[in-house]
């Protein structure tokens, strides 16, 4: 299993949506960049990067900034996500290594899976996630 510890480090803060202004040419789950507090941080859509149908905006939708490795070094990004519903502690012994789904499944994205009452959640590894060709851009749009 990939070491998860470091994955929690990586999450800076969970803010709630600020303007976002569109950066021409680049794909469109890059949204554009924002001013956070004076540094320009660039934004991507959670659910357009996993291919999902894109959704309006609503009170609950958030940006949760991260620090991920880029080329040119360790950069922040802004996520657009849905919401946030929780903030958990989730220890090394409720997380187990993903499944296999079958070889044509890309579960490169998927730290791991953790155990919780009721159900599992799924961990993204950041990196991952923010990873491909199309995503250099969001580096190079800040």
């Amino acid at each position: 299993m990939r070491n998860t510890a470091s994955g929690l480090l990586k999450i800076k803060e969970i803010i709630g949506m600020l303007p976002i202004t569109s950066v021409p040419q680049t794909p469109e789950l890059v949204k554009g960049v924002i001013n956070l507090r004076g540094k320009v941080i660039p934004v991507m859509d959670l659910r357009l990067r996993f291919g999902m149908a894109p959704i309006d905006y609503s009170e609950r939708t958030c940006i949760i900034v991260v620090e991920i490795a880029g080329q040119a070094g360790t950069i922040q990004i802004g996520i657009v996500v849905d919401a946030v519903s929780e903030v958990l502690n989730i220890k090394k012994d409720e997380i187990e290594e993903t499944p296999t789904f079958g070889t044509k499944l890309n579960t490169g994205y998927i730290l791991g899976m953790a155990k919780m009452e009721g159900g599992v959640k799924i961990l993204l590894d950041i990196d991952q996630v923010s990873s491909g060709d199309e995503l250099s851009l969001v580096s190079e749009a800040a």
